[in-house]
C-alpha cells in the first residue's frame, strides 16, 4: 500500500548567535516552520525538531529520527553550522541525506539591507558540512536554489519519494513459486548476495503447503472471486471450469503472499504442473496483486519481483513487462508477456480469456488481457553487474495510445516509443548491460528514480 515519505528534516544553527545575538531565533525559527510546511503541502510526513546547534542535540534528534522510522533526513542550515557538530553523527546514522541549500532570502545585491547576512549565509555552513561528509565517507544529495523562486524544493521531495522507494526495497520479501528459469541468468543473483547487497529476503515455496491451501471447488470464496471477475472483466466464452480452477489456484497464491507478508512473488510456469496439485498456472493472480500494489516478474525473477514491489510501494502506475518486438517501420517496441500486466494500466476493461498454452502442463489457465494505456513513462532496468553491484538503467519513454484496428486483442501488449530511435534505443540498452525484464512506471519520475539509485548506491544511466 503506497504511504508517505517520512523524512527528519534538521535545522541546524550556530549556538554562538543565541549567546550574542538571542533576537534572531524568532525568524530563524520562522523560516524553518515555513520549509516544513511547504514540504508537508507537497505530499510528505515531515518529522521536525527543535533548532540544533551543538552536537549533542544533533545527536538526540537524529536517534529520535532514527527510532521512528524516518525514510531520510533532509539539513537545513538556518545559518552557518560548524560542521563537527552534525557530520560525524549524520555520517554513522543509515539514513540517507538530502542537504537542502537554501535561505529566506532570494536577492543579496548591493542595494539589500546589510543586516539580512545574519540570515543569509548558511551556504557556507554547507560547504563545510559536505566537505566533511565526504571524509567521513558518507553519500549524500545536494540541491541548492532559493525555496521560492528555484525547484529546490521540488527537488527535495522528489528525493524523499526516492528515499521511501529504497527503505522499501531493502525491507523487500519475495516469494518464489518453483526454480529459477533454466540457462536464464541475466536477473539471477545468488539470494544471499541480494540479502547482503539490497538487503531483500528470498521465501521458496513449500509446493505442499501452497496446494493445501488451495480451496475446494465449490468454496464460498472461489464463489465471490469468479463473480467479482465477471463484474471487473470483460468476458468472452471462457470456460467455467477453466475459470474456476484458475481462481482455485489464484487463491492459494493470495493466501500464501498474505500468510508470509510478501511484498512480491514470481513463479517459474515449468514448475506449476499437474503433479503439484495446484490447478493451474495462477497468471491471473500475478496481475491482481500488481493491481493492489504488490509486486511480480516472470520466470522466478526475485531481484525484478522485489523492484517492481518496490516502486509499486510509491508509484502505484508500476507493471512488470518484456520488450517483445521492435516495430523499425513505427519506430516503437513492444511490451508484453505471457498474460501478465497490473490491472490498473489496461487502456480498457481489461478481458478474460482461457488460453491452452502448449508449454504448460496444467489445465487451461484463464488469463487477463489488455493494452497499455498511453502516457509519459519510465522504463526502469535494475541490471545486476560485476563483483556484486547494479546498474539502475532509466529511460524516459512514451507510451503510445493506439487508434484503430488492433490484431492482437487476445494478449498483453503495449508499444512505447523513445526520444532516440527505436535501434539506438536497442544498441544503448544492451550495451550498459540492460536485463530483459524490467518495470513500466508511469508518470515524469525520471530524478526519483535517480535518486533512488544514488541512494542505493547503484550506478545510474539514463537513456535519451
Amino acid at each position: 500500500m503506497m504511504s508517505k515519505p517520512k523524512i527528519g528534516l534538521l535545522p541546524l544553527y550556530l549556538e554562538l548567535y543565541d549567546r550574542v545575538l538571542p533576537q534572531m531565533r524568532a525568524r530563524i525559527e520562522d523560516f524553518y516552520k515555513v520549509i516544513a510546511a511547504e514540504m508537508t503541502a507537497r505530499g510528505l510526513d515531515v518529522i521536525t525538531s527543535p533548532v540544533c546547534r551543538l552536537y549533542e542535540e544533533v545527536e538526540t534528534v537524529v536517534k529520535e529520527f532514527e527510532a521512528a522510522n524516518a525514510d531520510g533526513i533532509i539539513t537545513i542550515h538556518l545559518a552557518y553550522s560548524p560542521s563537527l557538530e552534525s557530520a560525524p553523527i549524520i555520517a554513522r546514522s543509515r539514513l540517507p541525506v538530502f542537504v537542502l541549500d537554501t535561505t529566506p532570502t532570494s536577492s543579496y545585491g548591493p542595494l539589500q539591507n546589510p543586516e539580512e547576512l545574519l540570515y543569509n549565509h548558511g551556504i557556507h555552513g554547507v560547504q563545510d558540512f559536505c566537505n566533511l561528509l565526504i571524509r567521513e565517507g558518507k553519500a549524500f544529495t545536494i540541491a541548492a536554489g532559493h525555496w521560492l523562486e528555484s525547484t529546490v524544493l521540488d527537488k527535495a521531495v522528489a528525493w524523499a519519494f526516492a528515499a521511501r522507494l529504497a527503505a522499501n526495497f531493502r525491507r523487500a520479501r519475495v516469494g518464489l513459486i518453483g526454480k529459477q528459469f533454466a540457462g536464464m541468468a541475466d536477473f539471477q543473483v545468488p539470494f544471499e548476495v541480494l540479502k547482503k547487497t539490497i538487503g531483500m529476503e528470498v521465501i521458496e515455496a513449500d509446493i505442499a503447503i501452497l496446494r493445501s491451501l488451495v480451496p475446494a471447488e465449490n468454496d464460498l470464496a472461489v464463489e465471490a472471486e469468479i463473480a467479482s471477475d465477471l463484474a471487473k472483466f470483460q468476458v468472452s466464452n471462457i470456460d467455467e471450469d477453466a475459470h474456476r480452477a484458475t481462481t482455485r489456484a489464484c487463491l492459494a497464491v493470495r493466501e500464501w503472499i498474505n500468510r508470509e507478508a510478501l511484498t512480491a512473488f514470481t513463479m517459474n510456469f515449468e514448475d506449476i504442473t499437474r503433479s503439484t496439485g495446484i490447478p493451474t498456472v495462477p497468471f491471473l493472480e500475478a496481475s491482481k496483486a500488481m493491481a493492489r500494489g504488490q509486486g511480480y516478474a516472470g520466470e522466478g525473477d526475485v531481484l525484478t519481483a522485489g523492484f517492481v514491489g518496490a516502486l509499486l510501494s510509491v508509484f502505484p502506475e508500476t507493471t512488470f513487462v518484456e520488450m517483445f518486438c521492435p516495430d523499425w517501420t513505427g519506430n516503437s517496441i513492444l511490451l508484453s508477456h505471457m498474460g501478465e500486466l497490473n490491472l490498473a494500466l489496461a487502456d480498457d476493461k481489461p478481458v478474460l480469456v482461457a488460453k491452452n498454452l502448449p508449454w504448460i502442463d496444467t489445465a487451461p489457465p484463464v488469463l487477463a488481457v489488455g493494452r497499455f494505456k498511453g502516457g509519459r513513462a519510465v522504463l526502469a532496468n535494475l541490471a545486476p553487474m560485476r563483483d556484486n553491484s547494479y546498474r539502475l538503467i532509466i529511460a524516459p519513454i512514451t507510451v503510445l495510445d493506439i487508434e484503430g484496428e488492433d490484431l492482437m486483442q487476445d494478449s498483453v501488449r503495449g508499444w512505447f516509443r523513445s526520444s532516440l530511435r527505436v535501434e539506438n534505443f536497442l544498441e544503448e540498452f544492451s550495451r550498459v548491460g540492460g536485463t530483459h525484464h524490467s518495470a513500466l512506471v508511469y508518470g515524469n519520475v525520471a530524478d526519483e528514480l535517480r535518486y533512488f539509485g544514488e541512494i542505493m548506491g547503484w550506478e545510474v544511466v539514463v537513456l535519451e
